[in-house]
């Protein structure tokens, strides 16, 4: 296992409407992630990633496709400092910001 990172996620395109949210926090939890993903009210997707460095890569790698419905133009990452204890306990979606 690599060591822990937490990477901040902007994702850009046609990315609300198409279930990319629920279809994040799947991959997230399916991977052992903590975190949070969120609308923005520009249209794009914020995200924050935080666990094994391979995993949060397996995640990235799968945010620059999303779900079927989803056209992906850009994905920035952004590794940050986050405390564990500013994070949830497991992976929640959050209201639009």
């Amino acid at each position: 296992m690599s060591a822990p990172v937490t990477l901040h996620l902007r994702i850009d395109g046609r990315v609300q409407g198409v279930g990319y949210r629920a279809a994040l926090q799947r991959e997230a939890l399916r991977r052992g992630l903590r975190g949070w993903v969120r609308n923005r009210t520009d249209g794009s997707v914020e995200a924050v990633l935080h666990g094994p460095g391979d995993a949060c890569d397996q995640v990235l790698a799968w945010a620059r496709r999303g779900p079927p419905a989803a056209r992906v133009a850009a994905v920035q990452a952004t590794a940050i400092a986050a405390a564990r204890s500013e994070l949830p306990v497991g992976f929640e979606c959050r209201p639009t910001a």
